[in-house]
């Protein structure tokens, strides 16, 4: 076979591979058997492996997964993507509607979007000019992971758009309830770990390093959120958008538009008494957003959720269970914690052997006895609790729990803080509290050193290769020790020292939250970072200054001042700061001044050299605020070709209509 032959015989094996793929995936409408699909994807891989020129990003041989990774790199978002409010019963969704007409004006008719919320892991799809650029995780809605290679294995996630349009979109990767139990089920035959519920299993594929085994699990997703809004054609609803983003190739969140939130009231409680468990996939709750996009954006956002849209998260499940025992554990900042050892109990997807009991005094509250029969829950879908007790059924055998009067890990004397519940060991060397603080040290929100995770660090401790965090940084000098741990070699160790050095390049506010200050957590070391911009400063700082920062409490204040008062915590931030982690919080670069600083501007249509991504950059590095929906606020509207209703709405306007070419020369470029 020629070269000629092979290019023209791959493009035909692509596009019937596609065609099939949109077929069985998305229509649920096959036309080839899997015989004939298995042998295509042979010759085309074949094909491509003896032409490696061939093989192109969207090639459908793409989704069988490709080498193991390394490690996922970070992605920074231009924009952040945020988390939804949250209501829980009727009357939150009620007062969701009135502040909605409030922002908007009492008399202005409002268009509700009634979605399913999807238990499954939010990722981020970016395609260029329609082929599937990037794909990522939400993270923290400022910083994800890019884990392109295992999205690509999803079927339902197209690599190449029947339109070429350069897009953003937000999805769910889940796992269908009747493929999970075929998933568990073999991984029992295999003696392998059960996942524990579809949502786990889902956001444990991706987030794994081997797309081949992403390949291999059932994933699935639903698009539900166009995130550049303004780049479809005359697209000014939600509606509209999801429509779109089907036509075009997309798998998109089945959706119901209301103008009554009475009408949502009702088809939320049908849904959640009956209508939820007849869905083929996981569903904890439904999502309410405003139609028009013109609206959300005079509706805004907080810092931490969009204005015009809100989550109803279902009633939690219950199940009844025996309390067997109540252990002690010991954190990081040496509070004892109870928790109830139960009776393995379904709940909720999983199986439930344990819940936090919180404390002494919660524990009275709830009027809970070892052995009694309890009820229990899981807090938002996710966190098992106690309820309630269930005295009715007691045989008298019950007992009554006591907090211990020493710490069940070092011995030494355990304080409750006057005015507290809290129980604290106060043995700041207690190896509860030392493991404790390594943990929270190397977690993902922290300073996120991968592979470097509790059964590791437990090693660590007890050969005693680290006794203090800061003997992660000095690990380079103990490889051949780090090579004989249970479970790494060569290759892993290589890994763990590269994630430990990459870990000094996180910015300051992680280290603050990687200190683990006490009453601090990762958004109040964020603000904190940002108000006195390094290390040095804040440890100058007085209880005052802190606490006069807006959304910083006294006790929060009181707590760092404390931190660093104490002799050992001063070491540890002269010795981290000597290995080159981050003590200073980065200067945001300064847009330049230009034509265009602080003005508002709306892209639309195609432009003829940039993509609206880059464009977009562009501008707002020129000083001027990118919004998506044109009115009397609006400065210049950069158009394109197809650029629909927002040209004529700015016309209309009297907003001026800029092209790419009037831009570059505005900005001397």
């Amino acid at each position: 076979m020629t070269y000629e032959q092979a290019k023209a015989r791959v493009s035909q094996l692509t596009e019937k591979l596609r065609k099939a793929n949109t077929a069985y995936y998305i229509n649920d409408a096959p036309e080839i058997s899997d015989f004939e699909y298995d042998a295509m994807m042979r010759e085309l891989i074949s094909l491509e492996e003896e032409y490696p020129d061939l093989l192109l990003p969207d090639s459908p041989s793409q989704r069988v997964g490709g080498a193991v990774a390394e490690g996922f790199e970070k992605v920074t978002y231009t924009t952040p993507k945020l988390s939804l409010s949250n209501c829980f019963d009727a009357k939150e969704l009620r007062e969701f509607d009135e502040r909605v007409k409030k922002g908007l004006g009492s008399e202005e008719e409002v268009e509700y979007v009634l979605e399913y919320k999807f238990d499954g892991l939010t990722v981020v799809l970016d395609y260029q000019n329609g082929i599937l650029t990037r794909g990522s995780t939400r993270g923290d809605g400022v910083v994800g992971e890019n884990v392109t290679a295992n999205l690509k294995t999803v079927r339902t996630i197209p690599l190449k758009l029947k339109e070429n349009v350069d897009l953003e979109v937000r999805g769910e990767v889940l796992i269908y309830k009747d493929p999970f139990e075929k998933l568990n089920k073999l991984r029992e035959e295999n003696g392998e770990s059960l996942f524990a519920n579809p949502r786990n299993a889902a956001a444990g594929s991706i987030r794994q390093l081997d797309p081949k085994l992403a390949a291999k699990r059932p994933l699935d997703i639903f698009v539900f959120n166009l995130e550049e809004e303004q780049l479809g054609p005359d697209i000014t609803t939600h509606t509209q958008a999801l429509d779109w983003l089907s036509s075009i190739g997309f798998k998109v969140s089945p959706y119901k538009a209301y103008k009554s939130m009475e009408d949502i009231i009702l088809e939320i409680d049908r849904i959640e008494h009956g209508g939820r468990q007849a869905l083929p996939f996981e569903i904890d709750g439904m999502v309410i957003k405003v139609n028009s996009f013109e609206q959300r954006e005079r509706l805004g956002n907080t810092a931490k959720s969009p204005r015009w849209a809100t989550a109803y998260k279902f009633a939690a499940e219950e199940a009844k269970t025996t309390l067997q025992d109540i252990l002690i554990q010991v954190g990081r900042t040496g509070v004892l914690t109870p928790v109830a050892v139960l009776t393995p109990t379904p709940l909720a997807g999983s199986v439930v052997s344990r819940a936090s009991l919180h404390n002494e005094d919660y524990i009275k509250d709830k009027d809970v006895l070892i052995g009694d029969q309890v009820l229990i829950r899981k807090a938002g879908d996710v966190i098992p609790e106690v309820v309630r007790a269930l005295p009715e059924e007691r045989t008298g055998k019950e007992e009554e729990f006591h907090m211990p009067k020493n710490c069940p890990v070092c011995g030494s004397e355990v304080f409750r803080i006057p005015g507290e519940a809290a129980t604290k060991c106060l043995n700041l060397d207690c190896p509860a509290q030392v493991f404790g603080r390594i943990v929270h040290f190397a977690s993902r929100d922290a300073m996120n050193i991968d592979g470097l995770g509790p059964a590791i660090i437990r090693q660590l401790l007890d050969r005693n290769l680290i006794s203090v965090v800061t003997d992660i940084y000095a690990l380079k000098d103990q490889r051949e020790a780090l090579v004989r741990l249970d479970k790494m070699g060569e290759k892993s160790v290589d890994n763990l020292l590269k994630a430990i050095e990459q870990s000094k390049s996180q910015p300051f506010r992680k280290v603050l939250y990687a200190l683990g200050i006490p009453l601090i957590g990762e958004k109040a070391a964020a603000i904190i970072a940002d108000h006195f911009g390094s290390m040095e400063a804040l440890m100058k700082a007085s209880s005052e200054d802190i606490s006069n920062i807006y959304e910083i409490g006294q006790k929060m204040a009181d707590s760092v001042v404390d931190f660093f008062k104490t002799p050992a915590n001063q070491a540890i931030v002269e010795a981290l700061s000597g290995y080159g982690l981050q003590m200073e919080q980065e200067a945001l670069e300064k847009t330049q001044e230009s034509p265009l600083s602080g003005k508002t501007v709306v892209l639309t249509g195609t432009l003829p050299n940039y993509g609206r991504r880059e464009m977009k950059e562009l501008i707002e590095k020129h000083g001027a605020k990118v919004t998506n929906s044109v009115s009397k606020k609006t400065d210049y509207l950069i158009a394109g070709e197809k650029a629909g209703s927002k040209a004529d709405k700015a016309q209309s306007l009297g907003i001026p209509v800029l092209s790419e070419a009037d831009v570059l020369k505005m900005l001397g470029l």
